[in-house]
């Protein structure tokens, strides 16, 4: 703890942001871009399919189970202030989803934040139930995702079908900003498809990052470290191999190697990040960098979108074409260089301000609705 801030949260933001361009990266340089679903879904050399592992999914769900311990923060300062729950809560749930849908339809194709705004509102109804509730909830959720994600699996396996991708025409390549645009609208349902399959595994993931709160993941006690040597057993022992295996298995797993084992892999990688932080008094450059791109999450969320798309797209300087022919060498140079920008601008910001740029904005959007309102009512409970 520092103060009343959680030292190590920033960090594993920092993390899952930087990682999550990590699986991005792979579709902002393919030639064919988000419609290139062959190119996205795993279709690639061995080379490759490695990069694409050390990345796919896991810190996705990292950020998923980090979106759920920060609703776990905000029902603990809403009771802690006598508030009525889940009040405000609501309102910071649907700018979530609003900001999310901006980002849809001016930036990505594959944006989260809407997703994660139709799952807070579900959470935000189960967070202050008992534990029998919340457990109920997520056993059964989850095992509706299993069951569903087995069966498909099963009939992948079966009709022995590779995944099937679009023609990815010269909408990336050649096409402009505008274009790109009109295509996210007029394709909304196949680009939010996957946002809507992953709500039900987001309700777990949220649940399950506020209990592991609860139970002391993030404490510096003898309770605390063991619980997450359990997780690191658990996601990095067990699960990270299996989705090694998973990753070259062939096509007909792909539903489990992005949506079963990286979420076991990501409880690992909370545990060993969070370990690293309470273990090093001092912090190095990387761990700064980290927390403060934490710190203004949201912001380098979006910024390494839009620098992506500057560079890839062919509104931009096209590089994903260009360069095509360095493929794959050239992308993890293009995450690194992206992921050293955001970590050098954040920190820059912050010596300024005490908010990212759209956190600012996200703020002052939130209290706008109380800002000439009478305080609100108050009870004794939740």
């Amino acid at each position: 703890m520092t103060g009343n801030r959680i030292e190590a949260l920033d960090v594993l933001r920092g993390a899952a942001i930087a990682g999550t361009l990590g699986t991005n990266i792979w579709i902002f340089t393919s030639p064919g871009g988000p419609a290139d679903l062959a190119g996205a879904l795993g279709q690639a050399g061995a080379v490759e399919s490695f990069l694409r592992f050390l990345a796919n999914g896991k810190f996705l769900a990292l950020l998923t189970l980090l979106f759920g311990v920060g609703l776990e923060l905000q029902y603990r300062s809403a009771r802690r202030r006598g508030l009525r729950w889940p009040g405000r809560y609501l309102w910071r749930a649907a700018l979530l989803f609003a900001e999310g849908l901006l980002h849809y339809v001016l930036v990505f194709e594959y944006d989260v934040l809407m997703g994660y705004g139709v799952t807070a509102i579900v959470v935000a109804y189960l967070i202050g139930r008992s534990d029998r509730v919340v457990t109920a909830w997520m056993t059964a959720v989850g095992s509706l995702f299993v069951l569903f994600v087995g069966l498909a699996t099963a009939a992948l396996l079966n009709s022995g079908a590779a995944l099937a991708g679009s023609s990815p025409g010269s909408l990336f390549t050649e096409g402009s900003y505008l274009d790109q645009v009109a295509s996210r609208i007029e394709l909304a349902g196949v680009y939010r498809a996957e946002a809507v399959f992953i709500v039900p595994l987001g309700v777990v993931l949220f649940l399950l990052g506020a209990r592991l709160l609860r139970a002391g993941v993030f404490d510096g006690t003898e309770r605390g470290a063991a619980l997450r040597r359990r997780l690191m057993a658990i996601g990095l022992g067990a699960a990270l191999p299996l989705n090694l295996v998973t990753t070259f298995a062939g096509p007909g797993w792909f539903l489990v190697d992005r949506y079963l084992l990286p979420p076991l892999v990501a409880l690992g990688l909370l545990a060993l990040i969070t370990s690293l932080v309470r273990r090093d008094a001092a912090p190095g450059p990387l761990r700064r960098g980290l927390s403060n791109v934490g710190r203004t999450a949201l912001s380098c969320y979006v910024f390494q979108n839009v620098v992506a798309s500057a560079l890839c797209y062919g509104w931009g300087l096209g590089l994903a074409a260009r360069l095509d022919w360095l493929r794959p060498w050239w992308v993890p140079v293009a995450w690194l260089a992206i992921c050293a920008l955001f970590m050098a601008l954040s920190t820059l910001w912050l010596r300024r301000f005490s908010r990212g740029p759209i956190e600012a904005a996200w703020q002052w959007a939130y209290q706008l609705p109380w800002r000439s309102a009478p305080a609100p009512a108050r009870s004794g409970s939740a």
